[in-house]
């Protein structure tokens, strides 16, 4: 099951009873944006014992539409890439620290 906007701003709201849901809503939505912002300027988004988002411009290429056998001139674009850190690795993985 993947884990849904609504589903992590129900779960911020039953750990933290005090803060309204309005201004939790507003707290994801700004790290978020932020990590948008950061990914399109360029910058690494480093989150300490999580991983590093990146991004990578992938080149342009001559592709072919497998269908038709076409050759169709794919543009430069920037793909988003995640490595995760030791410390996430290990608990996928169920090792122990």
């Amino acid at each position: 099951m993947a884990i849904v906007k609504s589903n992590l701003l129900k779960q911020l709201a039953k750990n933290y009873p005090n803060f309204l849901k309005k201004d939790l809503e507003k707290f994801v939505d700004i790290i978020l944006s932020e990590i948008k912002k950061s990914l399109k300027r360029g910058e690494n988004v480093e989150l300490r014992r999580f991983g590093v988002f990146y991004s990578r411009i992938q080149k342009a290429r001559i592709s072919r539409n497998p269908k038709t056998n076409e050759k169709i001139a794919t543009p430069e674009k920037k793909t988003i890439h995640f490595k995760m850190s030791k410390d996430l690795f290990k608990i996928l993985n169920d090792q122990k620290k």
